[in-house]
């Protein structure tokens, strides 16, 4: 008849009975501690490892694994994990090889790292490895920001030019904010509604498509009413900036014009001749690389989204017709932009990555 093993005696202090108790009952602990407590606490009041077991709502090894560790270890056994396996195979030195390979350019042609190039350039680290450090530093290799700084020596004063033209602009005078969106390709390509097998429906279009042509948008942007002037052109020279100018002018009879517009060379003729037969206009130029600081440029995006993106142009005709009908709808419900400016909290960018 096979023999059962004999449950490890348990017997408690008067100190250790109220350490246990106190860390039984606390909520400040973590909820294992606590368990671990009530194991040792019912051992010693002589219950069964099985019934314990059964209380407390964890497996009979679990409850012995703890009752035979205290009886070994007193109270400091019920902070010990046990046996950890073996020793790491990757520290600190690895960390820093690691961090330092991203300060390298990649090997010749490849255009950024990846964990399984970075552990076929280290030789003896693992590319799973590789990801959790990257992930524990966060550092996404994949993770691309763009930004475009001006170096205009004289941005400061351009730019308060500009801002001060949004937030104040001069009595009786329309602020204008204008460029051009060249190259809008009249893309044909077939398209329509798609039913899924899940009985979802989305648009669907083809990946061919037919390139039947492109033009040239000139826009103006009014920012006090928010309503845009447009016009379609085959090239973007001087003769057709002047030529919508031109149209701009004749829009606002006897008013005084005040028109922000890019360092394009186009908009900066080598004498002011135009501008002298037009002593009402005034243009007023963005630093340079300072696109955002132009108006229309918000705009042109919300064309590209909700008018160009996803469309089908059998022509350029075609095309011209679908911004022209989108320009008079935005018209209808136009509103100023709200020039504003949020408060940018720079982040701090650690020393071995770039974005």
């Amino acid at each position: 008849m096979k023999a059962i093993p004999l449950a490890t005696v348990i017997v408690l202090s008067v100190e250790e009975r109220k350490a246990l108790e106190a860390l039984a009952g606390s909520r400040k602990s973590e909820a294992r501690m606590r368990d671990r407590a009530r194991i040792v606490l019912l051992a010693a009041s002589a219950r069964s490892t099985r019934a314990i077991a059964r209380e407390i709502g964890c497996t009979v090894g679990t409850a012995s694994k703890w009752r035979v560790r205290y009886a070994r270890d007193r109270l400091g056994g019920l902070s010990e994990t046990g046996d950890r396996g073996a020793a790491p195979k990757y520290g600190p030195e690895h960390d820093r090889r690691i961090l330092g390979m991203l300060d390298r350019a990649p090997p010749a042609g490849y255009s950024n790292w990846t964990a399984p190039l970075l552990s076929r350039e280290l030789g003896d680290i693992h590319e799973q490895y590789i990801w959790r450090f990257l992930r524990a530093q966060k550092i996404d290799l994949s993770g691309r920001k763009s930004w475009c700084q001006s170096t205009d020596p004289d941005f400061v004063p351009k730019a308060a030019e500009i801002v001060g033209l949004y937030m104040n602009p001069p009595d009786n005078a329309v602020v204008l904010s204008v460029d051009e969106k060249p190259s809008i390709q009249a893309l044909e390509r077939a398209q329509g509604y798609l039913k899924l097998p899940g009985g979802r429906a989305m648009i669907g279009q083809s990946h061919d498509y037919k390139r039947n042509g492109t033009t040239t948008l000139f826009a103006a942007l009014n920012v006090g009413t928010g309503e845009v002037s447009g016009r379609h052109y085959k090239r973007r020279r001087r003769l057709e900036f002047l030529d919508f100018m031109n149209r701009i002018v004749k829009q606002h009879p006897g008013k005084e014009l005040h028109v922000i517009l890019d360092n394009l060379s186009t908009h900066k003729p080598k004498r002011d001749m135009w501008l002298a037969r037009h002593p009402n206009v005034h243009f007023h130029y963005t630093p340079t690389h300072t696109s955002w600081l132009n108006q229309i440029e918000i705009w042109f995006s919300i064309l590209s989204a909700k008018s160009l993106k996803g469309g089908s142009f059998a022509s350029v005709p075609e095309l011209k017709d679908h911004i022209d009908s989108f320009i008079a709808s935005y018209n209808e419900e136009a509103r100023p932009f709200v020039w504003t400016k949020s408060v940018v909290h720079q982040k701090r960018m650690k020393p071995c990555f770039a974005v």
